[in-house]
């Protein structure tokens, strides 16, 4: 399916499904008595691109065709791979007499089992999109060097949603894209490039993602028509790819289109009129992909329109367009990034931080059973160090799903490599104590803490045209981790970043150890030379890239740091603050409330305090920020030795893209480090206890 010219197999076009040989020995030999692949007891298209994509990654890893077969040429001299449905395949049963009850497998689960007797290796699900993942995961364990010998698994995603949002634009812009061009749209259309979506759409499946939102939540003139007659046959063709690698599809909508496009004088959603022309455009949007997934909707924020124009509040919007897609099993999925983006600076108590839990807690109960609400993982907006939004799980009887940014916007824009899967863990692995200890968020973002009907994971996107996918070839370990968390979020960083390193750079354990460490760094580095101890938006306006330390201070977006010549930080305490602490439960709570216990990575978000501050490492406030900044400079500069003793151990175009990225990344953090660092001396007064040179 790949007609990209063969030396892009070198530049990480194939990312990883990349599917090295496999080195003569015990694997290659175990590998090699397969004879072909059978499907039994389903035609569906998920399961015959499962057998598809199966015979492609073994063919490709013996170099020799190891070919989808019919019962009828299958020999019986040789064993096989066989992918079927549980209960509608007789050789599928006999190796699985359990069943799918037995198993638990369900809706999206698979069984995976080596047959001693015959030798072949058995695929098992309830679903095509089971066997698809099945197929998969056997490549995955071939490829990262896995026996299949005595084989005998059972899988099922935790997560019912794992889902991917395009900021891409029909112009062929991406908002907050760092990786080229869409692959989706040029010059206001389609592209015609659908070979390329289709590559797209095997690497989702291949970590497990099943769903997709084409289009920037951000709706402009021409995206709004993406509903109508005139784009929906286009937007149909696309849905049919994905829909081969059982990725659903949904659209980002505005939420003003029956004023714009609909010749009504009303977007009021309980007007009788504009809900009426939301389910007309639900019967043609069905009619062209009868399993469209639904609506993604921004609303209200950053201003895009929304119920407010109207007096309404965010369930009445929500709730109207979820009756029109409810009769087809559509979801609308709801963003709560909603704040006052027009603050006045001079305002000490209006905190942005805490407008997601003000604005929605007091709807929980209200929305219907078909709507989620997507709460972003922090109250800001993607920082490289913020808590956690205490928005997730604070409405137990509301669907919510959690949002991280793949794309790495505020955390180098995959110019710097980091590495975000740590960060997504520390998330996950947060305890809310909503309903008392072992309340974490994976529990409520799976469903299982307050029994939600619909949850799961979602994420901005960080692909574009670019060859290798992501610009910086590194940063595919985003796009990778992030599937495979949505699937497992007990998967650990580490194992994740080695399927991901093995996958694509092979089995070298040089070139393993050396680029796990790089990965498993880069988020500590990023984070040593930019905005220090909870601080965000240090950052140049609009663009977000690179150091300004005041870019926001005076702004109407409210991302202040409030430095002046005695210390720096938001007090958000419910004492002397905005209050932000008081919506976490106890004991987090008391611990962001106090000076004391409040971590110090975290301390500038929660508290105002001196310079000479000191934190609980021992260090004062202005001395870590000093060290941290010197210090992050010399490990980015760092990390261009390390990867340079890779030369002769990776193909040179590989090597030199990520060489390359990571020489810009060192000379860059020198930028960071010395805007940072004098401006707080200039602002403090106070000298580096080490002498060292500030500006």
């Amino acid at each position: 399916m790949n007609q990209q010219p063969t030396a892009l197999a070198e530049n990480g076009y194939d990312a990883w499904l990349r599917y090295h040989s496999l080195e003569p020995g015990e694997r290659r030999d175990e590998l090699n008595r397969f004879g072909g692949i059978l499907v039994e007891g389903t035609d569906e298209p998920a399961a015959l691109t499962a057998a598809h994509e199966l015979s492609r990654g073994v063919s490709a890893m013996l170099g020799r065709e190891v070919a989808v077969v019919s019962e009828r040429r299958r020999t019986e001299d040789a064993p096989c791979f066989v992918l079927g449905l549980l209960g509608r395949s007789p050789i599928i049963d006999g190796v699985f007499p359990e069943g799918e009850s037995g198993l638990s497998l369900g809706r999206e689960g698979y069984a995976l089992r080596h047959e001693p007797d015959s030798g072949r290796i058995a695929i098992g699900a309830g679903s095509a999109a089971g066997l698809l993942y099945g197929a998969f995961d056997v490549l995955r364990r071939i490829g990262t060097g896995h026996s299949l010998q005595g084989l005998n698994v059972a899988e099922r995603p935790v997560n019912e949603l794992r889902m991917l949002n395009q900021w891409d634009n029909i112009d062929g812009s991406i908002e907050r894209g760092y990786a080229g061009s869409s692959i989706f749209y040029e010059n206001n259309r389609f592209t015609q490039n659908l070979e390329r979506i289709r590559d797209y759409a095997r690497l989702l499946a291949s970590t497990g993602i099943n769903a997709i939102s084409i289009n920037n939540v951000n709706v402009h003139q021409i995206e709004t028509k993406l509903i109508t007659e005139t784009f929906l046959p286009d937007v149909a063709k696309v849905a049919e790819i994905f829909r081969m690698y059982g990725v659903k599809l949904f659209l980002s909508i505005n939420y003003a289109a029956p004023l714009e496009i609909g010749g009504l004088s009303t977007a009021d959603p309980l007007a009788p009129e504009v809900a009426t022309w939301w389910r007309e455009r639900a019967v043609e949007i069905y009619r062209a992909i009868p399993d469209f997934g639904g609506f993604l909707v921004k609303a209200d924020s950053e201003n895009r329109p929304g119920p407010f124009t109207y007096g309404r509040d965010h369930a009445d919007g929500a709730n109207m367009l979820a009756e029109a897609l409810e009769p087809y099993g559509g979801l609308v999925i709801w963003r709560c990034f909603v704040y006052n983006c027009k603050q006045d600076w001079r305002d000490r108590k209006t905190d942005r931080a805490r407008a997601a839990y003000d604005h929605f807690v007091p709807l929980d109960g209200r929305f219907k059973a078909n709507v989620i609400l997507q709460v972003k993982n922090g109250p800001i907006d993607f920082q490289v160090r913020e808590p956690v939004s205490p928005l997730l799980g604070a409405m137990p009887s509301t669907n919510q799903m959690i949002e991280f940014q793949v794309t790495q916007e505020y955390t180098g824009q995959q110019h710097h490599v980091c590495y975000l899967v740590p960060q997504w863990k520390e998330v996950l692995d947060f305890d809310t104590h909503l309903k008392g200890e072992g309340s974490t968020v994976k529990r409520i973002v799976d469903g299982t803490l307050h029994g939600s009907r619909y949850s799961g994971f979602a994420a901005v996107s960080n692909i574009g045209s670019d060859v290798n996918w992501t610009g910086h070839l590194l940063a595919q370990a985003n796009l990778y981790g992030y599937g495979r968390l949505a699937w497992n979020p007990e998967l650990s960083a580490e194992a994740i970043a080695d399927e991901w390193i093995r996958l694509v750079f092979g089995r070298d354990d040089r070139v393993i150890q050396v680029i796990r460490g790089i990965l498993k760094d880069s988020w500590s580095i990023y984070e040593s030379y930019t905005a220090p101890l909870g601080i965000g938006f240090m950052v140049n306006p609009n663009h977000h890239y690179g150091p300004n330390v005041d870019g926001y201070e005076y702004s109407m977006w409210g991302t202040y740091h409030f430095a002046d010549c005695h210390g720096i930080g938001v007090d958000r305490t419910k004492v002397t603050g905005t209050g932000y602490t008081s919506q976490y439960a106890e004991p987090n709570q008391s611990r962001y409330e106090s000076l004391e216990t409040c971590p110090d990575e975290l301390l500038l978000f929660f508290h105002h305090v001196p310079y000479t501050h000191v934190l609980q490492s021992g260090k004062t406030v202005i001395q870590h920020i000093y060290d941290t900044h010197f210090e992050g400079v010399e490990r980015a500069e760092q990390l261009v030795e390390r990867w340079a003793g890779l030369s002769s151990m990776i193909a040179e175009p590989l090597h030199r893209q990520v060489a390359e990225r990571l020489v810009e990344q060192a000379e860059h953090a020198k930028e960071w480090r010395d805007q940072i660092n004098t401006y707080f001396y200039r602002k403090s007064g106070i000298p580096d206890q080490q002498g060292r040179r500030i500006y």
